[in-house]
């Protein structure tokens, strides 16, 4: 992505995929006003063909040995790092990040990366006893199929590629949806992986309207291809995403919220305020 401000498009099966009908949204500099991203806003059919795409791709890439995803991983993580110009452009202009925010999220994050590829080898399963005699039993993990990531603004790089990166070195595939206020930060994300040679379907961004994230979210969780969801946001929209993984039988990690909130009194002395904060967390 060479600017900021040029139009986002849908990733799906590993290629730029327009949102129906050519829907778009604007995403503004929080500090300027000014227009920064334009992106593709998914419609419901839009993020039911990412879906597809992801569901596809699971049947080989479940299939794929460890020593191949490892070297994909570790070249998407090689990529993010030569991206970093990008990533900072992207996240400065979207979200009010500094540049040594946005270059701090890019190093985690591709550490986070070569992390997961270092798993691909660690998961095993289990020698289960047998009551039947002269016979071995055996518990063998899988790949779960199609998860769904869903990653905020504020810690962007960081965030969006902690869903997706491990689940891809276990074999699933995956839809990221993008935060609606950071849909180019996001879409590197994805672009860092296509570059890499991931095999197409194996990770999707989409992105949305921010007035039809409720609509979208909810068609991807009842979705019957997704089989996991990932959620890193508010408490207040965690516990209707988690509502609604448990409707549809969809195991769900969610992070929600912040803790160690303050309430600050102005007669007290603000050294009695941040020696509270320091320790009453822990």
């Amino acid at each position: 992505m060479e600017d900021c401000d040029t139009k986002i498009e849908l990733l799906i099966n590993g290629k730029d995929t327009p949102a129906e009908s050519g829907r778009s949204y604007d995403r503004l500099d929080p500090v300027t006003g000014e227009v920064e991203t334009t992106a593709a806003a998914a419609s419901v059919a839009d993020v039911g063909r990412a879906v597809a795409s992801a569901a596809k791709a699971f049947e080989a890439w479940s299939k794929t040995g460890p020593g191949e995803r490892r070297t994909l991983l570790m070249k998407a993580a090689d990529i993010m790092e030569a991206k970093v110009g990008d990533f900072i452009a992207a996240m400065i202009s979207e979200t009010g990040a500094t540049g040594l925010w946005a270059g701090f999220n890019v190093k985690l994050a591709a550490g986070m990366i070569r992390e997961a590829a270092s798993l691909v080898t660690q998961i095993g399963g289990e020698i289960i006893p047998s009551d039947k005699p002269n016979t071995l039993a055996m518990g063998v993990l899988k790949p779960k199929g199609v998860c769904l990531g869903i990653a905020p603004w504020n810690a962007p790089v960081i965030l969006g590629t902690r869903a997706v990166a491990v689940p891809i070195a276990c074999g699933n595939t995956v839809v990221l949806k993008a935060s609606e206020l950071c849909p180019a930060t996001h879409r590197l994300i994805g672009e860092c992986f296509a570059e890499a040679g991931m095999p197409e379907g194996v990770l999707n961004v989409v992105s949305n309207r921010p007035e039809e994230a409720a609509e979208i979210v909810e068609a991807l969780i009842a979705d019957p291809r997704v089989h996991h969801v990932k959620f890193t946001g508010s408490s207040r929209v965690g516990r209707i995403i988690g509502r609604l993984a448990g409707e549809h039988l969809k195991p769900s990690l969610l992070e929600l919220g912040g803790k160690a909130g303050i309430a600050e009194f102005t007669d007290l002395r603000w050294v009695t305020i941040e020696d509270s904060g320091q320790h009453y967390p822990f």
